[in-house]
């Protein structure tokens, strides 16, 4: 899953697409305050959730993409100081929702056109849950120009859960035409960790996978750890995977029907390549993505097919 170019990316190479959101001014009072909010990140509109005991997310429109998350008073995703902010170049960093096609693997443009579209959301919508929750929904649907390049009827909604500690992001996609659909889909999860190289990533030992650095299939033995470019696809292990780092670390976890588990951090040489991260940012970051890629999903006219990412600090 080679990263580079991505900051440069158009949406199709025949499809020209310019920003269609709104104007959102910043709310920074309400943000403050417990409960959804219209918000902005950069000029981009975005809503802001916080709960009662301090943790909060962010959710840019274009992609319904997390751009943040506050758990214990620390930020939990990392997002790229250098990521775009144009309204329809692919964001670096936070949860970017890889859809209907994931990397290269097929015609569209790489990682799909769901990450640069704008999303429809009402902060105003967001659902009270008990416990100290609160609960979103974003939706996209296809338009002439999506059609164009997937002539497709459908509907895809994020649904993000806010919980003290923990953040869930489901992907549910609604095929509303008469014939079968196909895609592939990601949730490419930016960790924020302090340094990598003191990080370990447990839950995936005995696991066969593909390495695509060196294009081999071997199989892992104990943790895997980082240092330099890493880029692997894993079978969805049957448990929870854990983050360990220094001073906490994360459990994750993901539904069945996310069938593979991405793990991937650029490395040195890789990341001084790459536009829109800084020339160390990988130290900060590592990519564990919840992922339906090997196999395309198939679905039915008229039915639905959902898949969860769990992220719980530990």
């Amino acid at each position: 899953m080679t990263e580079e170019g991505w900051a440069g990316e158009r949406l199709y190479s025949s499809m020209k697409v310019t920003s269609s959101f709104p104007a959102v001014t910043a709310l920074p009072a309400a943000a403050q305050a417990p409960g959804a909010c219209a918000d902005a990140w950069q000029g981009l509109p975005a809503i802001r959730l916080r709960l009662a005991c301090g943790d909060a997310a962010l959710v840019a429109l274009q992609g319904a993409q997390l751009l943040s998350w506050q758990a214990d008073g620390e930020e939990q995703l990392f997002l790229s100081p250098l990521a775009a902010h144009d309204g329809h170049t692919p964001i670096r960093g936070g949860i970017p929702v890889c859809f209907p096609q994931f990397n290269q693997r097929g015609p569209l443009v790489k990682h799909g056109f769901a990450r640069t579209l704008p999303w429809q959301a009402d902060a105003a919508q967001a659902e009270i849950l008990a416990g100290d929750g609160l609960f979103l929904r974003l939706r996209l649907a296809d338009t002439p120009q999506t059609r164009a390049v997937w002539p497709h009827s459908f509907e895809t909604w994020l649904e993000v859960t806010l919980l003290p500690g923990r953040l869930d992001v489901e992907l549910v996609v609604h095929n509303r035409g008469d014939t079968p659909l196909a895609f592939t889909a990601a949730l490419h999860s930016y960790l924020r960790v302090a340094d990598v190289e003191q990080c370990r990533l447990q839950g995936l030992d005995g696991l066969p996978y593909w390495d695509a650095v060196a294009d081999t299939h071997p199989t892992q033995h104990g943790d895997v750890r980082f240092g330099e470019e890493l880029d692997r696809v894993y079978p969805r292990p049957g448990n929870a995977m854990e983050l360990a780092a220094p001073g906490g670390g994360l459990r994750i976890s993901q539904d069945a029907a996310w069938t593979e588990t991405v793990v991937w951090n650029p490395g040195p040489a890789l990341c001084e390549r790459l536009p829109d991260m800084p020339p160390h940012g990988w130290r900060q970051m590592l990519c564990v993505e919840a992922a339906a890629i090997d196999a395309p999903v198939h679905v039915a006219p008229g039915a639905h097919w959902r898949a969860a990412q769990r992220l719980h600090k530990l």
